[in-house]
């Protein structure tokens, strides 16, 4: 009879326990609803006046809470607006190798495009999720298709 009552206290303090540990877990990540998924950015990547290829780029911003996440769903015409004007500004590629993308510095700019298009306080960051590079051309060693 006193191990029935144990097995039942523990299964009572294991459900209270690791629920509690879970919800830990899910605030170091950041509160649910907070993250908005941009459309993709295409970006050229040139070197002087030669366009060398294309950046297909995605991004996701994190709002300050759920309600400015809303805010900011409302403004995404206006941010990517922003987004493709910053690109096709000035380069996104490294100094010393134009084909690939400067993400530290892209984040950078992109992030300050997403603060200025929308009400102070609303972004408080943007995570770089993908970037796929297609040249203009295909490399000359490259089969062109199925022989």
């Amino acid at each position: 009879m006193r191990m029935v009552a144990l097995l039942a206290g523990l299964s009572i303090a294991a459900a209270i326990i690791l629920p509690a540990a879970a919800d830990d877990s899910k605030k170091a990540d950041s509160e649910p609803g907070t993250h908005v998924e941009m459309p993709y950015l295409i970006a050229p990547l040139a070197s002087g006046d030669t366009l060398l290829a294309y950046a297909y780029i995605s991004c996701i911003i994190t709002a300050s809470s759920p309600a400015a996440a809303m805010d900011i769903r409302g403004r995404i015409a206006f941010i990517q607006d922003a987004f493709v004007r910053d690109v096709n500004m000035s380069s996104i590629g490294k100094a010393t190798d134009p084909k690939t993308v400067d993400a530290t510095t892209l984040t950078a700019r992109l992030l300050a495009d997403a603060q200025k298009a929308t009400k102070p306080g609303l972004v408080v960051g943007l995570k770089l999720i993908q970037i796929q590079i297609r040249p203009l051309r295909p490399d000359a060693q490259q089969p062109d298709g199925p022989s």
